[in-house]
């Protein structure tokens, strides 16, 4: 009677701690800042965001929600205000640069693994059977888990375009768009268009790949968007228009990006902020992009 009398008290003493967690990871997953248009209030609030969100996740590493969350904090922190910093400051400080580069790497590696890790505990063995990639061992990505899957891809794509001289990362890009395919065979609308520009950006950016498969996943993507994310309209600009040396499309598809306006309510908010500030950013360059 006396032990069983020290477990209970035990577990009332842990369940508390364990609510409060839960909690605590469900806020933390709900409140994205999706919405926020004040792009400086938001690089400087994001780290203690990101923090907090991944030392809750390690108390509580099987909260789907708040994993996807955290993966897609690193890899959005990560393209916004530190690649993006590196390829502003790179003609003038190109040590500056590379030193943010290799910041931006290890932010969406973090992002990477963290949803990944969310992938393997969901479906045990995902991660392998991925690797393996044949027909007969291919995970299947559930419609529930196509947001970990797609900051997964996303995430490992951003790996993998700033690790060019770690061969062993860029031997993993098969892998990265198979898991993107894997789960816009799942979902192929989610994101309004975002998982179909991430297959059309992997397709342009592929060795051997088709610029006009990469072309036909772009256009499904803006239509996909209604018109509402200027982030497959700068990708498809420079995917697809400046490779194919295309100035009048790259600044067509630029301008248009510049132009969305959104509601306050609207969940495409911050990244299309990110997305006019960037094309606005690449029509100045143009000159020296073409």
């Amino acid at each position: 009677m006396l032990l069983a009398l020290v477990a209970a008290l035990q577990l009332a003493a842990c369940t508390p701690r364990q609510l409060i967690v839960d909690s605590l990871a469900d806020e933390l997953s709900a409140s994205g800042q999706g919405n926020e248009s004040d792009l400086d209030l938001l690089r400087d609030a994001a780290p203690f965001h990101l923090k907090l969100s991944e030392s809750v996740l390690r108390q509580n590493p099987g909260h789907r929600a708040l994993a996807e969350s955290v993966a897609a904090g690193f890899t959005q922190y990560a393209y916004a205000f530190v690649a993006f910093d590196a390829e502003r400051i790179e003609a003038r400080d190109a040590k500056a640069a590379e030193r943010l580069r290799g910041r931006a790497a290890r932010l969406y590696e973090r992002g990477h693994r963290h949803a990944m890790a969310a992938l393997d505990r969901g479906a045990p063995g995902f991660s392998a059977a991925l690797a393996e990639g044949g027909d007969s061992s291919r995970p299947i990505v559930g419609r529930d888990r196509v947001g970990l899957a797609y900051w997964a891809a996303a995430s490992w794509g951003g790996w993998i375009s700033l690790s060019k001289d770690d061969p062993d990362v860029v031997a993993d890009l098969p892998l990265a768009i198979r898991l993107a395919h894997l789960a816009w065979v799942a979902d192929p609308d989610w994101g309004q268009g975002a998982l179909t520009g991430l297959l059309a950006t992997f397709e342009a950016a592929r060795p051997g790949g088709s610029p006009k498969q990469a072309q036909v996943y772009f256009d499904r993507a803006i239509a996909q968007s209604g018109g509402r994310s200027a982030a497959v309209l700068v990708a498809k600009a420079e995917g697809y228009a400046q490779p194919a040396g295309d100035r009048a499309l790259f600044e067509s598809l630029l301008r248009q990006a510049l132009t969305i306006k959104d509601e306050a309510d609207s969940p495409l908010r911050t990244q299309n902020e990110v997305m006019r500030q960037r094309a606005a950013w690449l029509l100045d360059q143009a000159d020296d992009l073409f």
